[in-house]
């Protein structure tokens, strides 16, 4: 997983950082099936944009890179790797920093090749004007600042910080958040994320209608029995109540009949008490396949209660499960579309 570039490198052999994001995009992309227009969707970004970073020709921000490593799931540090090799200590001499630059930004990291990634450290060097972007970054788990030189512009939400040398900040990344050099020297800072697998969380974590998709239409999928409660069996619930979001406002709903156990009759069924891990094999993955297919059109899935496998599963097929202790489908629909429903991943089975 060599990280571009190493500084020890013959200049001659380097490959381009930008080539080298563009391919690994691709390739991610490839892999979960998804079209530059799917990707779009999911990332916020435009296609032309994508489209010019696949095929090497535009430099993306480090802003931009947060959006599609949140949109793919997968650390930031995927889209420079070469090839795998997985560490349990990272030591990195000052000299030795590997590197990537992106116009003039540069990002040194600090914690290549760590297994699992659960720490990805970067020193930033950023030219007056240069920063994230021009959208605000939502992603999972923490984030850490440490202005090394100059100075750095960091807002997030409604607040605004303007950090010195030797000044930190560390947050909660759901938070919109986005930096820059304001200043008109170069200015340097340690920026470590901390990305959070939701299903180890405890209590869940803020689930914003910002960090499934940033266009204006979109379609939530609700588990129910009545479409007016929210099911807390998965499996068994006979319906999805899918709601049409659009600019914020609810526009449509519609019942859609849902395969659940009683479909699987002659097959082993899935029970909602299992233990860790359950629901994981080949065959429940297929029956979640079949429930998932009339609700391909969504970008997530609320749900009273949900094993584990079912989980993952709606995971790969890019619908975003969120476990609800509420109980009523209004009241989560209005709570995800003002940021405020929470994943409570711990009623997971």
């Amino acid at each position: 997983m060599n990280l571009l570039f190493d500084q020890n490198e013959d200049l001659t052999t380097r490959t381009p950082a930008e080539m080298l994001v563009g391919r690994n995009l691709r390739d991610l992309r490839n892999r979960r099936g998804l079209s530059l227009r799917a990707l779009a969707e999911r990332s916020g970004l435009n296609v032309n944009t994508l489209s010019l970073v696949e095929n090497g020709k535009s430099s993306p921000s480090v802003g931009t890179l947060q959006q599609l490593a949140q949109a793919l799931d997968v650390p930031i540090t995927t889209f420079f790797e070469t090839e795998q090799v997985e560490k349990r200590v990272v030591y990195t001499p000052a000299e030795q920093r590997p590197f990537a630059a992106f116009g003039s930004t540069q990002m040194q990291n600090l914690g290549k090749d760590l297994v699992g990634k659960v720490v990805q450290p970067f020193v930033v060097t950023l030219q007056p004007g240069m920063g994230s972007g021009d959208r605000m970054i939502v992603h999972t788990g923490h984030e850490f600042v440490y202005c090394l030189e100059g100075s750095i512009h960091y807002q997030i939400g409604q607040e605004e910080f303007n950090l010195q040398r030797g000044d930190s900040i560390v947050f909660e990344a759901h938070l919109p958040h986005c930096w820059e050099n304001k200043g008109e020297e170069v200015a340097q800072i340690l920026l470590t994320l901390y990305p959070t697998d939701e299903r180890e969380e405890p209590g869940g974590r803020h689930f914003s209608l910002e960090t499934l998709q940033k266009e204006i239409s979109m379609k939530i999928a609700v588990i129910t029995n009545d479409g007016k409660t929210i099911s807390q069996h998965f499996g068994r619930a006979p319906y999805y109540l899918v709601v049409t979001i659009e600019e914020g406002k609810v526009t449509q709903t519609e019942m859609r009949e849902k395969m659940g156990h009683t479909h699987f009759v002659a097959q082993h069924e899935e029970n909602d008490h299992g233990g860790a891990g359950h629901g994981m094999d080949a065959g429940s993955h297929q029956k979640h396949a079949s429930m998932a297919e009339t609700i391909s059109d969504c970008k997530a899935l609320i749900c009273g209660g949900m094993g584990m496998g079912a989980y993952e599963s709606m995971r790969q097929f890019n619908i975003k499960p969120v476990v609800t202790d509420l109980r009523d489908i209004e009241l989560a629909v209005q709570a995800l579309i003002d940021g405020k429903l929470i994943d409570h991943t711990e009623l997971l089975h």
